[in-house]
């Protein structure tokens, strides 16, 4: 009886010691068209939202689903990182302050690259 006692104890207090984040705020959105619309908050600060849409629809080789939004949360500094994005046909691109950046093009190798493609043109 005594190792259920414990056991029973153990387990409240693990269940007491999950934290619950509530949502604050949440709508969704989806159109007949393909488009939509969602955002929400959490009680700790997430926020977050998100349109899409198709784009040249009825155009199959060309026909491309968009998606753009941001999040937001505050990092375990204290800090509140920013990301927004777009994915289209061209891929997925995300902005953020905090986001690494590649490093310029050298002046000589983006010469040669122009060259490259202005040889490309005369064929």
């Amino acid at each position: 009886m005594n190792m259920f006692v414990i056991a029973l104890a153990v387990l409240v207090s693990v269940v007491a010691a999950q934290q619950y984040v509530p949502i604050i705020a949440y709508n969704n959105e989806h159109n007949f068209d393909g488009s939509y619309r969602y955002n929400y908050e959490t009680g700790n600060g997430i926020i977050a939202n998100e349109q899409g849409y198709l784009k040249n629809a009825g155009y199959p080789d060309i026909e491309a689903q968009v998606a753009q939004g941001s999040y937001s949360y505050t990092g375990p500094d204290g800090v509140v990182y920013t990301v927004t994005y777009i994915a289209d046909e061209n891929g997925f691109r995300a902005e953020g302050a905090h986001l690494p950046t590649p490093p310029p093009i050298p002046e000589a190798i983006a010469r040669s690259l122009a060259f490259n493609a202005a040889q490309g043109k005369r064929k």
